[in-house]
């Protein structure tokens, strides 16, 4: 029986690279001359140094620019507070991993609301789909496409 996954994963060297022509344009733009700001990643968490957090609002924009070049997509980005202290500010990004329990049964949901002739079950972070079609599953995967999930969605595995 045909199946895939449907997963939620960044690519952590595509987002590595990301950080990096950031860190880059931070070190070279005039506006940021003289500062000390910079980005870095720890365990999915992306940390953001500046001098004020004027600064960090346009280092979340140039980094949300270098993502969408390099074809991640920016839902994967959940920006934290702005802490400021005595020397300067710094905002803690988490990057989202995996598809949450809720939504994954939101979508399993929304399957069984169409009455295909398929089966999703959730495993672990992922959620697998199983037909006896193929057509079918390109159907689930047009579902997906077209629906507004918050989540972004990638679809692997694809096995006849």
């Amino acid at each position: 029986m045909p199946s895939f996954d449907i997963v939620s994963e960044v690519n952590m060297h595509e987002l590595t690279n990301a950080l990096d022509q950031a860190n880059r344009e931070v070190t070279t733009r005039y506006d940021f001359k003289g500062s000390d700001s910079k980005y870095e990643l720890n365990d999915g968490v992306i940390t953001m140094f500046s001098d004020s957090d004027f600064q960090l609002h346009q280092m979340l924009d140039i980094l949300q620019s270098k993502m969408i070049k390099r074809g991640i997509d920016i839902k994967f980005l959940e920006p934290g507070n702005i802490l400021e202290s005595g020397k300067g500010s710094r905002q803690d990004i988490t990057v989202k991993q995996g598809l949450a329990q809720d939504v994954a049964k939101k979508m399993v949901k929304m399957i069984k609301d169409t009455k295909m002739k398929v089966q999703a079950a959730i495993q672990g972070e992922k959620l697998r789909v199983t037909g006896k079609k193929r057509d079918d599953l390109q159907d689930v995967i047009a579902l997906f496409k077209k629906s507004d999930l918050d989540v972004p969605l990638q679809y692997e595995n694809f096995r006849e």
